[in-house]
């Protein structure tokens, strides 16, 4: 059992049906998938970049991306309907447990100059989204073999029902959330 999963079971979830007075454990609120989302602009005059970021992200994620397409064409961009301008890796299960263990432990306090993760950045619905500038913060990326600086999305969907819900799941789990 993944590291984040067990401690989501005896600690989490104690102090979540504790703080929020819930009659049954299966109210507490708990991660259904992170999505990892990296768009690569240069993939219409370059089909290689593509290809690259996506080497990145299955080293990363430990999943075979996806690849995105263009939903419509945009003139100033050279975008067309269809062209291939990024990818996406959804997790679930074990894979997004550890996925995220190594997010809030190993790669964000890698991030220069990190002081937390801005706390508003949910969307109403108890899902959370974070970006990060560069791939090179994650320890899998060797700094020689990467051909360009991507940044990436984080988004953390919750089956929580209010912000403040989702963002006592996310503390207890270990995000390092910014204090004012």
């Amino acid at each position: 059992m993944p590291r984040l999963k067990d401690k989501y079971k005896n600690e989490v979830t104690p102090s979540l049906v504790k703080a929020f007075s819930y009659k049954n454990i299966m109210q507490v609120p708990r991660v259904e998938k992170v999505i990892v989302n990296m768009g690569v602009g240069g993939a219409v005059q370059d089909a290689k970049l593509l290809d690259n970021a996506m080497n990145d992200m299955a080293e990363i994620t430990g999943q075979r991306p996806q690849v995105t397409k263009a939903r419509r064409s945009i003139s100033n961009f050279k975008v067309r309907a269809g062209m291939r301008i990024g990818c996406k890796v959804t997790l679930r299960g074990a894979m997004m447990y550890e996925f995220l263990d190594r997010l809030f432990n190993v790669t964000l306090p890698r991030v220069r100059d990190f002081g937390g993760i801005n706390p508003d950045a949910f969307d109403g619905h108890g899902n959370f989204a974070m970006g990060l500038k560069e791939q090179l913060v994650f320890p899998e990326i060797d700094y020689n073999k990467i051909d360009k600086a991507r940044g990436m999305d984080i988004i953390i969907v919750t089956d929580a029902k209010t912000d403040e819900e989702a963002r006592a799941l996310l503390k207890g789990l270990g995000l390092p959330f910014r204090t004012s």
